[in-house]
């Protein structure tokens, strides 16, 4: 979904010519988005946030209500702190800025259409340290309570260079830690957020209000 034709028809091209992704259909706004997975439901959808009318924050809102949990891939000009966490919080399951390769974009889709999620490192990065400073608003009440198994102060500060894309080993060399005693953190981490995958991990911290 993306209001500018010349946008969505280059965007079609370039996945065409990447190959492994086909487009099976174009919107131009979130009601007519909506209405387009409805009688297509795609394996990923496509969407940039501010469009005339019913926007993208709308159409994810609307996907969730229809109980429609097809994967969504914001791709978007806006490179706004409470916009993404906005996302995030409304079910998106990544997160990409339009400066981003073909490749990138296209590794992406076939990343959600398996069940994963990626959100660009630069604007995960950059989202945790604006939770940590208190420059984006405070998660919807209830969310942290939603966890029964809290994060710990260690592990917390494990997931937040996690969130900065940080090798095990970087992780170990900031916090002046053992590898091995990283590693048991990080399987910690993934434990308690109940999946196997760093990225998905952060998402769900950033969902539920753990890295604020």
């Amino acid at each position: 979904m993306d209001d500018q034709t010349l946008v969505r028809h280059g965007i079609r091209s370039l996945l065409e010519i990447a190959g492994g992704v086909e487009v099976v259909a174009e919107a131009d706004d979130g009601g007519s988005g909506v209405s387009a997975v409805v009688e297509h439901d795609p394996d990923v959808v496509l969407l940039d946030l501010r469009m005339p009318g019913t926007d993208g924050l709308w159409a994810l809102g609307e996907l969730r209500r229809r109980r429609l949990d097809v994967p969504v891939l914001v791709l978007t000009t806006f490179d706004d702190d409470e916009l993404v966490l906005a996302a995030l919080r409304a079910g998106a399951q990544g997160y990409l800025l339009k400066d981003v390769t073909v490749e990138q974009l296209a590794g992406a889709v076939r990343t959600l259409a398996d069940g994963g999620t990626h959100v660009q490192p630069s604007v995960t990065a950059r989202l945790v340290r604006a939770l940590g400073s208190g420059a984006v608003p405070e998660v919807a009440p209830g969310l942290r309570e939603a966890f029964v198994q809290p994060l710990t102060e260690r592990e917390t500060q494990v997931l937040r260079l996690m969130a900065e894309g940080c090798t095990n080993r970087v992780i170990a060399d900031v916090l002046h830690l053992a590898p091995g005693t990283v590693k048991n953190h990080v399987s910690a981490v993934l434990l308690k957020l109940d999946t196997t995958d760093r990225t998905k991990a952060v998402l769900r911290a950033l969902h539920h209000g753990l890295l604020g």
